[in-house]
């Protein structure tokens, strides 16, 4: 366990060569859209300056062997025809979070078409489970307002669809695409979902059955930087990596719910 921050190519250099490392898991990020609307610079440093002083450091090395680079499905933007499909759909991120992850998944397509360096990119669609501690997020932040039996929240659209993948699912494929990586796939990004879109409203009322509470939830409008409608297709993963999610939103929810209600129960958000 090494402390430092990703912005600091000097640092990051250093531990790579002291550490002679094979496999790069590339998951450092500022991941909170509305951060990224108030604070679009270190949003950019983060995102975009983070991901290349890693390749840059990775560059030089003979002992990397695979790097993966954590995009997002957020990074093909908007676009009318959905799912996502890596081979069909461009990246065309509009907002700074968005802007952040279409320049990183491009920059680690460029440091293997230019350099051969040993990468994939992953695009993941919204993730949950246990230990995620950014209460503006749906699930735990209707698990925390249900919990103290107030209204669940939905941002502007209660028809909204997300894709929801539960976080055991998400280091299956990251193991599976790390294991499997060879020069056929080097250059290759790959959607992690379920291919099961929900909207807001049904999320919701999942996890408020789960936790047997019958709250209406409470719309609010926010400043309009997100995507209406987003959900991937995995099907380049089942097939070159053999991949599939085991959870669905139900399972991943029954999982989830009980580590928030210890978690509250003895801290105050």
């Amino acid at each position: 366990m090494i402390r430092g921050d990703v912005r600091d190519l000097k640092f990051i250099k250093k531990v790579f060569k002291e550490n002679k490392i094979d496999t790069v898991f590339h998951l450092a990020a500022q991941a909170v859209v509305d951060e990224a609307v108030e604070n679009p610079l270190q949003t950019f440093e983060t995102n975009v300056g983070g991901t290349w002083n890693i390749l840059e450091a990775c560059r030089n090395l003979n002992t990397v062997k695979r790097i993966i680079v954590a995009s997002s499905d957020k990074a093909y933007g908007h676009h009318k025809i959905l799912p996502y499909k890596e081979h069909t759909h461009p990246l065309k991120g509009i907002y700074p979070y968005e802007v952040s992850k279409t320049c990183a998944d491009l920059i680690a397509q460029s440091y293997w078409k230019t350099f051969n360096l040993p990468v994939c990119v992953t695009r993941c669609t919204n993730l949950y489970g246990p230990g995620d501690l950014k209460f503006n997020r749906i699930v735990p932040n209707t698990i925390n307002r249900l919990y103290r039996l107030q209204s669940p929240i939905i941002r502007d659209n209660p028809n909204t669809l997300r894709d929801y993948l539960y976080i055991e699912d998400v280091v299956d494929a990251y193991i599976r695409l790390a294991e499997t990586m060879n020069k056929k796939i080097f250059g290759y990004a790959f959607n992690f979902s379920t291919n099961l879109p929900l909207s807001a409203q049904e999320a919701i009322n999942i996890i408020s059955r789960e936790m047997r509470q019958d709250i209406a939830p409470k719309i609010i409008q926010t400043q309009g930087f997100e995507i209406k409608n987003q959900y991937a297709s995995y099907d380049r993963a089942k097939k070159s990596l053999k991949w599939k999610p085991r959870h669905t939103f139900i399972e991943g929810i029954k999982k989830t719910i009980p580590w928030y209600v210890k978690y509250l129960q003895q801290h105050s958000v």
